[in-house]
């Protein structure tokens, strides 16, 4: 499985690389969304997700086979189990500390799609709320 990840990314690569492989939305569109508080908008594809796209059209039945069960270990993994984890210790803190005042940041790749560190901390009970870029906190 490690072999065919690092193929299929190289030849991700050398498609970006000649062209013929582009990358469907810009960093811009990521920031725009993100500062909206809309990234609900975005749904969680691999067109906007931090894991590689391995599975595609020209893949023989056994690779596809091998791309899906990759796709599904790294979102598990790199994905839903971090976001747990985040919002699991911001949970802590907020109830191991409750007269404190506290500041998170995390990237936007924790706020887009399901699982996200603020579907856990709603799970939690906690109300989140967007706060637009310029507003006062």
């Amino acid at each position: 499985q490690v072999v065919f990840a690092l193929n299929q990314t190289l030849l991700q690569q050398e498609s970006l690389r000649a062209g013929s492989f582009q990358i469907p939305y810009t960093t811009e569109d990521l920031i725009k969304h993100y500062n909206c508080g809309d990234l609900s908008s975005i749904i969680f594809n691999h067109d906007t997700s931090q894991v590689p796209n391995f599975i595609n059209a020209t893949l023989l039945a056994h690779e596809r086979i091998t791309a899906q069960e990759i796709d599904s270990y790294f979102r598990q993994e790199l994905i839903y189990k971090r976001n747990e984890r985040m919002g699991r210790r911001v949970k802590d803190l907020l109830e191991e500390y409750p007269d404190k005042s506290f500041f998170f940041a995390f990237g936007a790749g924790h706020f887009m799609g399901n699982n996200t560190v603020i579907d856990v901390l709603r799970r939690e009970g906690y109300e989140v709320e967007h706060t637009p870029a310029g507003q006062a906190i």
